[in-house]
């Protein structure tokens, strides 16, 4: 498949693409008779999987790495998953700080209905508003 349709196939641009190809992130594309990139249709797994890995936040560094092991072939899967595991732990790392986040926001929320709640009771129903009786009142100086 041509650049256009691999980028149109997976969101990415051709000229994201091209990078990709350029720093080793994907492996470099066949050239058809008019020089043109000529991409396999299996590419399209690994740039889901690239997109996975970006989405989580691994820096593009390991994702190099990565893609340079898998390059090698056999013998680096211990090395690969090592690095996924690594990955995964900050990821969780990650997922906890934002359900803590999401805690105060959600707290937060409550607060401001329940802070609606009570202006809308208040509204419907104001409260008796008393004087102090007479003896309690203190004096004024004149």
């Amino acid at each position: 498949m041509k650049i256009g349709e691999l980028a149109k196939r997976t969101g990415l641009s051709a000229h994201t693409i091209r990078y990709y190809e350029r720093i080793g992130l994907i492996p470099y594309a066949d050239r058809d008779r008019s020089r043109q990139r000529d991409y396999d249709a299996s590419i399209l797994i690994w740039i889901e999987f690239l997109g996975r890995l970006k989405t989580t936040g691994m820096p593009i560094r390991d994702m190099l790495r990565y893609a340079a092991l898998r390059e090698r072939g056999d013998g680096t899967e211990a090395e690969r998953c090592d690095l996924l595991e690594q990955h995964r732990e900050r990821v969780r790392a990650h997922l906890a700080e934002l359900e803590a986040c999401l805690l105060v926001l959600d707290t937060k929320i409550a607060g401001y209905a329940g802070d609606q709640q009570r202006m809308a009771d208040y509204d419907a129903t104001p409260p008796e508003r008393r004087r102090k009786p007479v003896a309690t009142r203190t004096a004024r100086a004149r």
